[in-house]
């Protein structure tokens, strides 16, 4: 089977490697011309037997509306599109849309695995019809861990669903993550706790908290015990908020997840406004010290 490939970041340049070791011909396309396979889009078009199969992998937002729009001027009836991409899923009806006017197929796949996923595989969360799900089989199979496929993939429903599960799943992340990072200052600012790896290293078998992301953490302290060289500034990607915003829309309380989206926003101020106003709050009920800027 043959796949274009649009977008070899860190993602996609392992995504490319670990299709092409299950034996899947890989055309990639990049800006960047040192890890690219061909010059252009249109060259990687060429190269493709019909009918085609492009998955797209670049960034969410105006990025992948160009190259999906560029595709659909260029592909032909019978071709799918695949956005392997954090797109949010309110945007893929909108790709779907225009690319069925020309007959080309639209498939959504969230992608989970990280840097990673070169060895470990990719979990894949996939939306669309279900004779385009099975055509991308081969390359599900490849991207996937080994073992069975209900494990690591899934065929969530319509165009918009595998996003939209990738969506939710990223929001769980950001509170799991943010459990975490409390537990571990919690340990660290108590003098009793004489070793905070140690401990964390401990649960890595047999708890209940046991996870890929506590064995990550513990890779971290493992190499930075106390976190020094790393600044406490954390962006979020877009799906966090998304989460949080489907939420409201449709009544269904996230109280974790909510509250991990504000802890990264409170990450990124120097000095809070808000926590100025209730010092200066403190000290004109209470007559409470402030401390001068």
């Amino acid at each position: 089977m043959q796949l274009g490939l649009i977008g070899l970041g860190k993602m996609g340049n392992n995504m490319r490697e670990r299709l092409r070791r299950a034996g899947i011909e890989v055309v990639g396309y990049d800006r960047n011309p040192e890890v690219s396979d061909v010059a252009s889009v249109d060259e990687m078009i060429q190269r493709l037997q019909s009918p085609r199969s492009v998955w797209v992998m670049v960034p969410a937002g105006p990025v992948t509306d160009s190259v999906i729009t560029e595709l659909g001027e260029k592909l032909e009836s019978g071709d799918i599109v695949v956005d392997g991409g954090n797109s949010r899923f309110s945007d893929d009806q909108k790709h779907a849309g225009h690319l069925g006017k020309k007959g080309i197929a639209f498939v959504d796949c969230g992608v989970s695995g990280g840097v990673w996923g070169l060895e470990n595989g990719y979990g894949l969360m996939a939306g669309g019809r279900d004779e385009d799900i099975e055509r991308l089989m081969p390359v599900f199979d490849a991207l996937r861990p080994e073992g069975e496929r209900s494990d690591s993939f899934v065929h969530v429903g319509e165009v918009g669903a595998g996003h939209y599960a990738k969506m939710v799943h990223n929001g769980i992340e950001y509170g799991m993550m943010q459990s975490l990072a409390e537990g571990y200052e919690l340990l660290e600012s108590k003098d009793i706790i004489k070793d905070v790896t140690g401990t964390f290293k401990a649960w890595q078998q047999g708890t209940v908290v046991r996870s890929w992301l506590l064995d990550l953490l513990v890779r971290a302290l493992e190499e930075d015990p106390h976190l020094d060289a790393i600044k406490g500034y954390v962006e979020d990607s877009g799906e966090g908020r998304w989460t949080v915003e489907e939420a409201l829309a449709q009544a269904v309380p996230l109280p974790a997840i909510t509250a991990s989206i504000f802890a990264r926003f409170e990450s990124r101020q120097e000095d809070s406004q808000a926590m100025k106003a209730v010092a200066a709050l403190r000290n004109q009920f209470g007559g409470h010290a402030v401390k001068k800027a």
